[in-house]
């Protein structure tokens, strides 16, 4: 049993069928990409996860627990981080506020710390905050304004914010894209980088096959909403059914 787990999920627009009977399992600390051409179900699957559709049929179970019905804002204090394929920052507030912000959640007249109930001062919630910077090579950054830095800084920023809540599943949508490819190889190394540091999942949406052949374990393929095939990057690069589906190719 995965820490994620999606059991028979479809999804339909009027007579378009986005999602049918997807079936998907991430296993715990693991690094999993979901690929596939335009039109394959992917960034529906991932607003079924994070609380911004509920699907026609099917269930979805994140560390045991149902995901269907909750609020966004829930399914985050679950434990559930997501990365947006633009950043999601606010640009009129220096590095370090940005940081902070996440954790300005209020309960019983104390500051909450992370999305587990846990409370501490604002002392205790700029160290985590500098110690999450540090993580993600930005603390000497701290006092820009956000709005001024680069995309891939940009993007730094945001898994520092992701961070500091503790997440047990972290969702990329697209981690890299517009990026230039030396801002792409930095995210992959942060990436890592953190994988390494963490007792993290993370569950990747991505087109650029050098990002998921760089950091998955696990990949599944989708194809018009139905999943093609789950391998390891190995057996899915030689794979006739993704090589009929999907148009990416790997880059050296």
């Amino acid at each position: 049993m995965g820490i994620l787990e999606v059991k028979d999920v479809g999804k339909r627009f009027g007579g378009l069928q986005a999602l049918g009977d997807v079936n998907l399992n991430v296993e715990e600390n693991t690094v999993h990409a979901i690929i596939g051409p335009n039109g394959a179900g992917k960034s529906t699957l991932l607003n079924v996860l994070v609380g911004k559709l509920i699907p026609d049929s099917g269930s979805v179970l994140f560390d045991g627990q149902s995901v269907l019905g909750r609020t966004p804002h829930d399914i985050n204090q679950m434990g559930i981080s997501r990365v947006f394929q633009t950043p999601e920052i606010f640009g009129d507030l220096d590095v370090m506020e940005n940081v902070m912000i996440p954790c300005f959640a209020k309960r019983d007249g104390a500051f909450a710390l992370n999305g587990y109930g846990s409370v501490a001062s604002h002392t205790d919630i700029r160290e985590k905050a500098e110690q999450m910077l540090a993580d993600v090579n930005m603390l000497e950054k701290r006092n820009m304004q956000a709005s001024s830095l680069s995309r891939g800084d940009k993007r730094r920023l945001e898994m520092a914010m992701c961070l500091v809540q503790d997440p047990k599943l972290l969702l990329l949508d697209e981690p890299t894209a517009g990026m230039a490819r030396a801002d792409t190889n930095n995210t992959i190394d942060l990436l890592k980088e953190i994988k390494e540091k963490r007792d993290i999942t993370m569950a990747i949406i991505e087109h650029d096959m050098h990002v998921v052949f760089s950091l998955a374990e696990r990949i599944t393929v989708l194809a018009q909403g139905t999943p093609l095939v789950e391998d390891t990057p190995e057996n899915i690069k030689g794979h006739p059914k993704v090589q009929e589906a999907y148009l990416g190719q790997a880059h050296d």
